[in-house]
């Protein structure tokens, strides 16, 4: 199968490009770094189906950061058939400065041009046939947003892959041409595959290179010893890049030139309009509160069942307002007041699912009890409980990809640089915290791009704190069922404040790392700004299908696996004894609960919830494996526990299987609070912590998950005790001033170099 890699800078639109060529999922975001690992989608539009692989954006094929490496080590070791080399056309110049270095490759290239409608909006035209005749390979113009020439630019690649393509170099000329072809010749006679692309960087001293080749190293030492730049002196690596830009400007900027005066009002106006936005959202003093107001409105139009709160404000009258009252679809658009886009679509997906466990129930009543239990309480029940929060999920990744397609979150990145750096992270480390917001595992791997070893544990040790979409069942329930059973609070106000209590234990876990274990000066952060611009609707879709399809996977695995074993374990004694409803409580899987329930009680989950709390802790547990499973552990065992509590031996009381749970346990609010904190804040799922293996040095591995086991039991045991006897809020604020003085003390007694960087001492 021929393989076409896709490479270019960040920004450039080369994923978008991506995703329109293979129909695939990939992630599309307005800051460097969001592709940290090659991805791999199928183009089936020519005679054979061809392999598009997805390269990190980068700005140079130097082995500065993880996505320069990945990228370059598939150029010169995975021998692609084409390479097609994406450029901004609107930023020419600055991305032919990569395009520089592809070449020196031997692999056939072609240039593709994107964003050629934005330089016809600068009122300018580039000399593609002048452009490719100067670069010696072919060149074409698109939009991969509007795909334009889309698959004319495959069919060009295709053709150019039948043709095998030596590396050439601007170089040619310069001071360093002649040492550029002796370390050529000599990679040559070492049958070294892409020789000049090493010479090169052999010439600038690239580390790689210097490590994989140290016999050659004494060609360029002695070359050094009889050359002297009038600028640079000897500094071959700062002279190559020089040399670079000289000829990229001399020759290139001629290419580009004016078509249209008028188009040049209109490109300004846009570029205006831009600048005028960043004065409001960027702002020094309203930046995080416009940011916080922003996360608000995404909850409050996921969750809320009372939109625009006419039913608080009595607007709806003293009943509100409810639709298709004595039908199935009751309560769908508005039930008191009117439901969010997100709490619409669940009420769809929650008619959909009870009308076909109804129907279940119905077609198997006359099967024997256990059967039926198994069916109906072990799978159906579990699984249909996690797909109702399906919309909620997917609602609320829609308006995280607007927000970061549309460039918002990379001025959020920018803004945050200077208050993350106080904690010892730079703005870099909130890409792969937000995206935390979505799912762990990704994030996790986004801290490649973090510039040292202990910032990119401290980020990974906080990302599980960004409550991830598998969270927001637990949330969404839990703060549901406070509002349904206690007549308190709105959900979508408890569900943004448990939002903001994560990030609110991320910065606090991480400023007692800055000033104990993480202490040193950072590295500058470097960020490209894209301008704002509407998300294209076709990649905010596949993105949100990437997830549902990834959510329903793991509905019809992770968690009905989890769910067929749990309900066995519920219905089995230890001698493996058939138990009915009534006698759930000597079940294995109520023994294992029971045995943990005590180290709970500090949260409010151990003996105050009576004889039935152990199962707050089962859910706590099988939310280890996926947090999806803590939802379907209630869904499972609810119908159980209520019929053996209050006879009903076939469906739960309440509508929420979190209510049930409350109305036989009597658990408080605090309580519920502390569970919710509980799941949030610690170990993730076991996707998430195989990743974060992966990823972590291997000496750090068992201590973070100590660290997240240590700061979630204490963050729910926090929460329940002030929100249960308020006179304990003096306690913890000495307890707060003790630790800031045991910090203070530890940092004078142990000072250290303020130039020095983040050391990765951390335990």
């Amino acid at each position: 199968m021929k393989t076409i890699a896709l490479i270019g800078n960040p920004n450039c639109g080369k994923t978008t490009l991506y995703n329109n060529l293979t129909g695939a999922s990939s992630y599309v975001g307005n800051w460097p770094g969001v592709t940290v690992q090659k991805d791999v989608g199928m183009y089936k539009k020519l005679d054979d189906v061809v392999s598009i692989v997805d390269l990190p954006g980068i700005y140079s094929l130097s082995p500065y950061t993880s996505e320069e490496i990945v990228s370059r080590n598939f150029l010169i070791e995975e021998n692609p058939d084409c390479v097609i080399n994406v450029v901004d056309a609107s930023n020419l110049e600055r991305n032919l400065y990569l395009t520089s270095q592809i070449l020196e490759c031997d692999v056939p290239v072609v240039i593709a041009l994107n964003m050629t409608d934005v330089l016809k909006l600068k009122g300018e035209s580039i000399d593609t046939k002048l452009l490719s005749s100067r670069l010696g390979v072919p060149c074409i113009e698109i939009s991969a947003l509007k795909e334009i020439n889309i698959d004319e630019l495959m069919s060009l690649a295709d053709k150019t892959s039948k043709t095998k393509r030596l590396g050439s170099t601007i170089l040619e000329g310069t001071k360093l041409s002649h040492l550029i072809k002796d370390v050529s010749i000599a990679f040559k006679a070492k049958e070294v595959a892409h020789p000049l692309f090493h010479a090169v960087k052999l010439v600038e001293s690239d580390k790689l290179e210097i490590k994989n080749h140290k016999d050659l190293i004494p060609i360029v030492t002695d070359f050094k010893k009889t050359f002297n730049d009038d600028t640079f002196g000897n500094d071959l690596e700062a002279i190559v890049a020089n040399d670079r830009y000289y000829y990229i400007q001399k020759t290139f900027s001629s290419l580009v030139t004016k078509t249209k005066d008028i188009e040049e009002e209109t490109f300004s106006a846009s570029k205006n309009r831009s600048i005028k936005i960043d004065k409001v959202l960027t702002n020094k003093w309203a930046s995080v509160p416009i940011f916080l107001f922003i996360l608000f409105l995404i909850f409050h139009f996921t969750f809320s069942e009372d939109l625009f709160y006419l039913n608080k404000l009595g607007i709806l009258g003293t009943d509100g307002l409810t639709s298709f009252k004595g039908t199935r679809f009751e309560g769908l658009f508005a039930n008191g007041g009117i439901n969010s886009l997100g709490v619409f679509f669940t009420n769809l997906i929650t008619i959909f699912t009870d009308w076909i466990s109804q129907s279940l129930d119905t077609a198997i009543s006359n099967w024997p009890t256990w059967v039926r239990g198994f069916i109906s309480d072990g799978v159906v029940a579990g699984v249909f409980a996690v797909i109702g929060f399906l919309p909620q999920i997917l609602t609320i990744f829609l308006f995280f990809s607007i927000l970061e397609d549309s460039g918002y979150m990379s001025r959020i990145a920018f803004i945050l640089d200077k208050i993350f750096r106080r904690f010892g992270l730079s703005g870099r480390a909130f890409m792969p915290m937000i995206m935390g917001f979505g799912c762990s595992v990704p994030a996790i791997i986004n801290t490649k791009t973090l510039g040292s070893e202990a910032e990119k544990v401290a980020t990974i040790r906080v990302i599980p704190f960004f409550s991830c979409g598998a969270k927001l069942p637990v949330l969404t329930a839990v703060s549901g069922a406070i509002v349904y059973s206690f007549g308190v609070g709105n959900a979508d106000l408890i569900t943004l404040g448990m939002y903001v209590l994560g990030i609110s234990v991320a910065v606090i876990t991480l400023l007692i790392m800055r000033h104990t274990s993480m202490r040193g000066k950072l590295p500058p952060f470097m960020l490209e700004l894209p301008e704002y611009h509407v998300p294209q609707f076709k990649s905010l879709m596949i993105h949100v299908w990437d997830k549902a399809k990834h959510f329903i996977e793991k509905a019809f695995t992770i968690i009905l696996a989890s769910t067929i074993i749990i309900w066995f374990i519920e219905h089995f004694s230890f001698n493996y004894t058939f138990l009915d409803n009534s006698s759930v409580n000597n079940s294995i899987l109520a023994g294992i609960g029971q045995l943990i329930q005590p180290l709970f009680t500090p949260m409010g989950l151990g003996v105050q919830t009576g004889e039935f709390g152990w199962i707050f802790i089962i859910a706590i547990i099988a939310g280890l494996i996926a947090k999806e499973n803590v939802i379907g552990v209630f869904s499972t065992i609810a119908a159980t526990i209520i019929a053996g509590a209050v006879g009903n031996s076939t469906q739960a009381i309440g509508s929420n299987p979190v209510s049930d749970m409350i109305l036989v346990t009597g658990v408080s609010i605090p309580a519920l609070i502390a569970f919710i904190a509980f799941n949030m804040t610690t170990v993730p799922c076991m996707a998430a912590v195989a990743t974060a293996k992966a990823e972590l040095p291997k000496n750090k591995f068992k201590s973070t998950i100590l660290f997240w086991l240590l700061v979630s039991y204490t963050v729910g045991t926090v929460i329940y005790l002030i929100g249960t006897y308020l006179w304990t809020i003096p306690l913890f604020v000495l307890l707060a001033i003790i630790i800031i003085f045991v910090i203070k003390s530890y940092e004078k007694r142990n000072p250290i170099d303020p130039d020095k960087e983040v050391s990765s001492n951390l335990f």
